[in-house]
Order: structure tokens, then C-alpha cells, then sequence
């Protein structure tokens, strides 16, 4: 694994990190083995953040024997001085550290946000306090946002910016990340397999490793799966035009409208299981026809309870009409069932 310099940070990390999501439903035995195994792979870079269930405390009991040669990042999405702080201790108790290597405030997508966490009392001074202190080294944000990470990279207050990159989304490499390296940051691509809505791993990081300087973080759940993703980066294949006519394909089938699973949009008060309903039509692609019905069922059913009250519209960081492609969703679920018979 090649370790590459994270923008003018002073931190060093694997060409590939660990996204922290995937191993919440893990057991903790389990989880930690998942950690350590991608660690003797030779992954140094751990992302998580503390409202990702028990991740940090399951990466920080994996990772405790060899703190010193991994860099732990993880995030607050609280905007007060009083939540970061808190955030901030409870990580540290968490992952089983003196120090947070980056610590990011997470999803800065609206400028009230922003508002919020810059001013007096708001979580930037928080962590700048725990910076001066020696409980940070380097201080990031992430954003699912164009315009506002670019604004926000602009103004030299971060060292780091995370933000959604793949073969579908690939917008960030036009402009957000020309002005981060123009500012000296670090560029670290969240959901590199679309959240786990792209399934071709290697058309994903044969993609990603055109840009060697934005580091991925997979979200990993098994031994396999990093696996799978090491051994494309031991043995690199650039992509050709096969590869490059089957992403275009892909591209084609998912259009611009598509769910990225991140969950903000929930819980919907009504109930509605509003990402596994949008996961149908990928799920339908590559299941036998009764297999996705009866997966998608209960999800389904949860659909007549939207009463179109726009929360989940004002939560959605990629500002998808929701309601909307619910129901297209549960008309495709429909047209497959009747064809089923």
C-alpha cells in the first residue's frame, strides 16, 4: 500500500482509508477483526465520526496496540461550542486516545450552518481550543455541497475537505478540488462506490486512481471487501475503453437522480423507509425478479404513509425530490410484480 502526504497537513496515509459506517451492525469482535485485518493490509487512515453508532469505539479497541502508526479521523455534526466540545472528549474516551489526528465538522452544506459554526460560541472555536490543547492536529470539513465547499475552501479556516467523489459524481474534480490544492489541502473522497450503489469495484477505483491525490474511504464491512480493493491497488489497471463504455452505461441507467443512501432524510416521522425504497430499482437489476419483490416488500409498504411534508426535502444534502421518486420507486415495484404475475 503506498502512502501518500494528505495536502500540506504533515500527515502520511494509505492511498486507500476505511470508511466507518459498514461495521455499526458488526459485532465488536467481528468489527475489530475487520479493522485489524485492513490494517495488516496496509490501510492507515481510519475515518469515522461519533454519530456513527459504536464505529469509533470499535475502531479504537481494534487499533489501540498500534495507535502510533495510524491516523485517526473522525467528526461533529453539532454547531455549537458546548456539542463540539463534547463530541470532541467523547471521542478521544471513544477510539482510546490522547489525540484526534483530523477532526472534521461534519456536512457544512447551508450557510446558515456555516453561520453557526463560525461565530462566537460555535463548534469552530470549540475545536480550535481543543487544537491549541494538543487533543487535535489537524482540523477538516466535509460537505455534500459544491458551491458551499468552495466557498468554504477559500477561506483558509480548514486544512482538509471531504466530500462525495466517484464515477457518477465527479463534478468535485471541475472545480472544488482545483481550488483545494490551490489552498494546500487535503482531499479525501467519501462514498468512492456511490454509497454502495455502484457494485463494480474496480471500475470505481480504477476511476479513483486517475487522482492519486484524493484519498478514498471506502466503507468496509468484511474481510473480503478490503480485499477486493487492496488487490486493485497492488496490481493497478488503468481504465481502457471497455471500462470507460460499461461506466457510461452505468452512468446512463442512474441519470443524476438517485439516492445516495446517507440517511439524512431520516427517520421520516411517518415511517416511510425511504433509502431501501429507493435502493429497488438496483436492487431489481441485479436480483431475480421474485427475489427483489419479496426483499423490497416491506419497504414498499411503507410508501402510502408519505404525506409529502417535506422534512425529508429539507434534510436531503443533494436536494432530491423525494416524494417523487418515491412514487416512481412503487410504480416500478408495481410494473415488475404485474409482470411476475
Amino acid at each position: 500500500m503506498k502512502i501518500r502526504e494528505l495536502g500540506k497537513t504533515g500527515l502520511k496515509v494509505s492511498e486507500i482509508g476505511f470508511g466507518g459506517i459498514p461495521i455499526i451492525p458488526l459485532g465488536v469482535e467481528e468489527a475489530v477483526t475487520v479493522v485489524r485485518h485492513s490494517f495488516d493490509l496496509g490501510v492507515t487512515f481510519f475515518d469515522t465520526a461519533n454519530m456513527y453508532g459504536d464505529s469509533e469505539s470499535k475502531i479504537g479497541q481494534a487499533l489501540e496496540q498500534v495507535r502510533d502508526r495510524v491516523v485517526l479521523a473522525t467528526k461533529t455534526l453539532d454547531r455549537s461550542y458546548e456539542g463540539a466540545a463534547g463530541h470532541i472528549d467523547q471521542s478521544l474516551a471513544n477510539l482510546k486516545t490522547d489525540r484526534i489526528d483530523l477532526y472534521q465538522i461534519h456536512n457544512i452544506s447551508k450557510a446558515d450552518d456555516l453561520e453557526k459554526i463560525l461565530a462566537k460560541g460555535g463548534a469552530l472555536e470549540a475545536v480550535r481550543e481543543a487544537q491549541a490543547k494538543g487533543k487535535i492536529k489537524v482540523i477538516g470539513f466535509s460537505s455534500h455541497d459544491i458551491a458551499m465547499a468552495i466557498s468554504v475552501c477559500r477561506m483558509d479556516l480548514f486544512a482538509t475537505i471531504q466530500f462525495p467523489f466517484n464515477f457518477i459524481e465527479h463534478d468535485p474534480a471541475d472545480e472544488l478540488f482545483k481550488v483545494a490544492r490551490e489552498h494546500g489541502m487535503g482531499i479525501i473522497a467519501m462514498k468512492p462506490l456511490g454509497g454502495g450503489l455502484l457494485e463494480r469495484a474496480d471500475l470505481c477505483f480504477k476511476f479513483l486512481q486517475q487522482h492519486p491525490d484524493v484519498i478514498p474511504i471506502p466503507g468496509i464491512q468484511s474481510r473480503e471487501e478490503i480485499d477486493e480493493i487492496a488487490a486493485l491497488y497492488r496490481s493497478p489497471v488503468p481504465l481502457n475503453e471497455t471500462d470507460q463504455t460499461k461506466i457510461e452505461k452505468i452512468q446512463s441507467q442512474l441519470g443524476k437522480s438517485f439516492c445516495h443512501r446517507c440517511g439524512y432524510c431520516l427517520p421520516c416521522e411517518q415511517g416511510v423507509m425511504i433509502t431501501e425504497v429507493m435502493a429497488f430499482r438496483s436492487m431489481a437489476r441485479r436480483l431475480e425478479p421474485p427475489i427483489a419483490l419479496m426483499i423490497g416488500q416491506k419497504a414498499m409498504d411503507t410508501v402510502e404513509a408519505c404525506t409529502e411534508c417535506g422534512e425529508c426535502l429539507e434534510k436531503c444534502p443533494y436536494n432530491l425530490p423525494i416524494p417523487d421518486l418515491l412514487k416512481e420507486h412503487l410504480s416500478a415495484f408495481g410494473e415488475l410484480a404485474d409482470k411476475q404475475g
